[in-house]
This record gives structure tokens, sequence and C-alpha cells, in this order.
């Protein structure tokens, strides 16, 4: 009977001690978790403020053409949107850049040069209506042209502007993002559009707490 008893009393004992060390282990990760947590939200406070700045930048610097509903500048927390009508980049149907919308293209990407820690999608976006038959060779469909547009504009925000490519997404939208019905002219007018988005850059997930 003692010998158990003693047996029993190593076994508790061993029992509370590791309990100790797993309840201290779990409270250094939870506390070690929430650090975490916090200094990533005060980061996020801080690239949100900077994207302000860029949006208020944009805002005073595209001021003429915003007020001609050439250009519309969004930010939406840690995500901020300049959208370009087509007219004042290309001819219509084509994809080389005018000499006027080289002009806009280097103040916009001086602006989002100085920008840190995002990507810059360029989005090219077209109306429903279909390639005329004289340039279907050149660009047989909405998503050819729109791909073509979008990646000049890479192009030239890496070569001209010298923005690091690595930063820098080229993609074709075709049609099928629309923002106004393309029922009338008016509408179509505003589909056809280059995008330029600023994204957060990939990051490490976000932990998970325990509750």
């Amino acid at each position: 009977m003692k010998v158990a008893f003693i047996a029993v009393c190593i076994i508790a004992l061993l029992f509370i001690g590791a309990s100790y060390y797993f309840y201290n282990a779990y409270n250094k990760t939870q506390s070690e978790l929430e650090a975490k947590v916090a200094d990533m939200s005060q980061e996020k406070e801080v690239e949100i403020s900077r994207l302000t700045d860029t949006y208020d930048r944009l805002v005073a610097d595209m001021k003429k053409e915003i007020e001609m509903g050439q250009i519309k500048i969004t930010q939406l927390h840690d995500r901020l949107s300049v959208s370009m009508v087509d007219k004042i980049l290309f001819p219509s149907g084509e994809a080389e850049i005018t000499p006027e919308g080289l002009k806009i293209l280097e103040r916009v990407g001086s602006v989002l040069k100085n920008t840190q820690n995002k990507i810059i999608r360029v989005e090219g976006h077209t109306d429903n209506v279909q390639i005329h038959p004289r340039l279907q060779k050149k660009f047989p469909t909405n998503w050819e042209l729109s791909t073509a547009r979008a990646t000049n504009v890479v192009r030239f925000l890496q070569e001209k502007v010298g923005i690091e490519p690595v930063r820098l997404q080229a993609i074709g939208m075709s049609e099928y993002h629309p923002v106004a019905s393309n029922k009338a002219e008016e509408g179509r007018s505003q589909n056809r559009r280059i995008e330029i988005n600023l994204l957060p850059e990939p990051a490490e997930e976000m932990p998970v707490m325990s509750e």
C-alpha cells in the first residue's frame, strides 16, 4: 500500500508539473499572438494613412481631369483605384498610347512610384461592342484589345516612369466587368477604361487565436 501510495503521489506531482508547464506555455503563446496582432493592426493603420496621402496627391494633381469626368480616383481602406476613360489614353480601337495619354500616365505613375508595399495592377476594360472587321486581324476580340492596352500601360510605367516590374501586373478584363449599362453610348464610354489598382502585397496569414 505504501509503495502504491508513493507511486500515485509521484504521478500526481508529474501531472501537476506538466499542467503548470503547458499552462505557462499557453499563456506565453497567447501573449505573443496578441502582441503580433497588435503590431499588425498598427502597421495596417500606418499603411492606410500612407495610402490616403497618395490619394490626396493624386486628387490634387489630376483635379482638371477629375472635373472633366476623365479620371475617377477612389480609396477603400488599404486599396486605391485610378480609373481612366480610354479616350484620354488611346485612339478608338487601338492599343498604342497617345502622346497626351503618355503625359497623363507619367503624372499618375510618378505618384504611384513612391508607394510602399503595394502591387500595381493595371486592368484593361472594354464595352461589349465587337471589334470592327478592319481591326480583327490585330485584335480578334475585346480580350486581345483590353490585354494589349493594359500591357502597354504597364510597359510605360516600368520603362519610362521607373516602377519596379515585380510590382506590376497587366490584366485584360474584356467586356465582362462593366461599371455602367452598355445600352447607351454614355454607359459604354464609362466601360471603356483603364483601371490602375493599388493592392496590398501578399503577406503572412493572420495568426489564429485560440478561444
